[in-house]
């Protein structure tokens, strides 16, 4: 290892990597700023549009997350070129992959919009931004592959540049194509699309430059595309899980009325909103343990993990804090409807008790994902999502529970998942030296 592990070098992993995590959600409220002006059913198709977007890339961040693990090894073995090769095969992946799905949405958006939008004005005002946005899906995954091997390598500045000037011109293209400014052609909510395009493209083509400033060879290696396609199939599934039950959730949710919903939706949210700050330091332990355990660093990966757990776990229990305290007046920036606030309690409390349990849950997932132990993280996540969270999603609905038995599903599931990742840390079977 080049660098000893302390806590400045965590937080000089972890920051830009925060800054990635957090430049599309960013960028995603102010293209709905723009697009909002353009009125309710503009909004509603935008809504529609991106939430196809978000589910593909999702789906597929083992792009990301599986190259940062098998990069990682190889880096901490001495072996640089065969980390970026990783992050060659990858792209390439990326790309089929992305063809693919551009292929599939333009065949099938009309039923998929049908089925989401349930046809009508909100169907076809979301179909021209489909269509337009999903020619950007090979540039997602190229980024997403891209972030993978960089942080492998421990490079996670130039990542953070990268989709920083991505969404930057994506920004200012946005206002401009959907109003018509400087002499531009007004397009409306197609001028949104366009942007995102444009701006998507810019940072997959960062990536692709610094895969050729590496001066490794880019011809197609199947013996290594296999092995990625192994770990992400575990990483697909895994993700799969997380879908499912917060999909259910949000359909039971619904059951119980609009406030309870609306209620749910922003806390869930702040939950979402809240893993991406913790994940930061997760990506942080995934390219030093693996580093760690390719060098054959054994005692240096578990320091890794224990440093790392307990930063996570000091960061969760600040931000718990400050979300108790502010339980009065934090709740009404996001809505003023009495019936909604009412309805947060609940959940809010939950949210404020799970914290300290994501603290762990998420330092130990980058922890044995650096360790390229995808195999029991979908198992662990499985269970702990067929054991914990779905059922109590669904008495919840019967038994009329409300956001109780709801928010009880998830914070079991985060209870199992601690139990999981907890018992398999402590047993050191992660701990499997070698770049291979």
């Amino acid at each position: 290892m080049a660098e000893p592990v302390t806590g400045r070098r965590i937080a000089a992993l972890a920051l830009p990597a925060l800054g990635v995590l957090a430049a599309e959600p960013l960028y995603l409220l102010f293209d709905i700023a723009v697009v909002g002006r353009l009125g309710a059913v503009a909004l509603a198709g935008l809504a529609v549009g991106g939430l196809i977007l978000s589910l593909l890339s999702s789906q597929l961040t083992f792009l990301s997350y599986g190259t940062t693990a098998r990069a990682a090894r190889f880096f901490g073995a001495g072996d640089r070129a065969a980390a970026v090769g990783e992050g060659v095969q990858a792209t390439w992946l990326g790309v089929a992959l992305g063809t693919v799905v551009v292929v599939v949405v333009q065949a099938t958006a009309v039923p998929i919009l049908a089925a989401i939008a349930d046809g009508g004005e909100i169907a076809r005002e979301a179909l021209p931004w489909v269509r337009i946005a999903i020619f950007g899906a090979p540039a997602i995954l190229i980024s997403l592959a891209g972030n993978g091997w960089m942080r492998g390598v421990q490079d996670t500045a130039r990542p953070l540049r990268y989709v920083v000037a991505g969404f930057a011109v994506s920004a200012v293209l946005c206002p401009v194509l959907v109003y018509g400014w400087l002499g531009a052609p007004r397009l409306g909510l197609s001028g949104s699309a366009v942007a995102n395009l444009v701006g998507q493209w810019l940072a997959g083509l960062l990536f692709c430059r610094a895969l050729l400033v590496e001066a490794v060879p880019l011809r197609l290696d199947l013996t290594v595309l296999r092995a990625q396609v192994v770990m992400g199939r575990d990483l697909v599934v895994r993700t799969l899980a997380f879908q499912a039950c917060f999909v259910s959730a949000a359909a039971v949710a619904a059951r119980f009325g609009a406030a309870a919903l609306a209620a749910h939706q922003v806390v869930l949210q702040l939950w979402s909103f809240l893993a991406l700050v913790l994940d930061s330091l997760a990506i942080a332990a995934q390219s030093l343990v693996g580093a760690a355990l390719g060098a054959g660093l054994l005692s240096h990966a578990k320091s890794v993990a224990w440093r790392v757990g307990i930063f996570s776990t000091v960061a969760a229990a600040v931000l718990a804090a400050i979300f108790a305290l502010g339980s009065s007046a934090l709740p009404r920036l996001f809505t003023s409807d009495e019936s909604v606030l009412d309805a947060i309690g609940v959940p809010w409390w939950f949210l404020v008790a799970q914290l300290p349990i994501a603290g762990v849950v998420f330092a130990l997932d980058g922890v044995l994902l650096g360790a390229g132990d995808a195999t029991f993280m979908r198992n662990a996540t499985l269970a702990s999502a067929l054991v914990g969270f779905l059922p109590l999603i669904w008495l919840s609905l019967i038994h009329g529970w409300g956001l109780v038995g709801i928010w009880s599903g998830l914070t079991t599931f985060m209870l199992l998942r601690l139990v999981f990742v907890g018992w398999r840390a402590f047993s050191g079977r992660w701990l499997v030296a070698g770049a291979g």
